[in-house]
């Protein structure tokens, strides 16, 4: 018989804020001349998750046009198929990340 005693590590997460779910169409680019659009399907206050329609690869930063947000700087931090996550390089402000959540 073997006995053990431990304690349970403490997990905060990995997100640095929490996403909220949201859909609206956006445009993506990758600083030169490919442009596309995307769906937003969760968003907050540091990146989003998003549905496109060509494969984005980790690593590469990208620029979105978000409705009252204008066009802002993102790195991708994962990427699935037509799926992928971002990390803005700067946060949204609060007041706009709300108005977004309710497009």
């Amino acid at each position: 018989m073997f006995a053990a005693e431990y304690e349970p590590a403490e997990t905060t997460g990995r997100r640095r804020s929490p996403r909220a779910p949201v859909s609206f169409d956006v445009r993506v680019g990758d600083g030169g001349l490919r442009r596309t659009l995307c769906k937003i399907v969760d968003i907050s206050i540091d990146g989003a998750r998003m549905q496109t329609h060509s494969a984005l690869r980790v690593g590469s930063s990208i620029w979105l046009t978000l409705p009252l947000a204008g066009t802002l700087s993102a790195d991708v931090m994962w990427a699935d198929d037509f799926t992928a996550g971002c990390r803005f390089n700067k946060p949204l402000r609060p007041d706009i990340f709300k108005q977004l959540l309710v497009l």
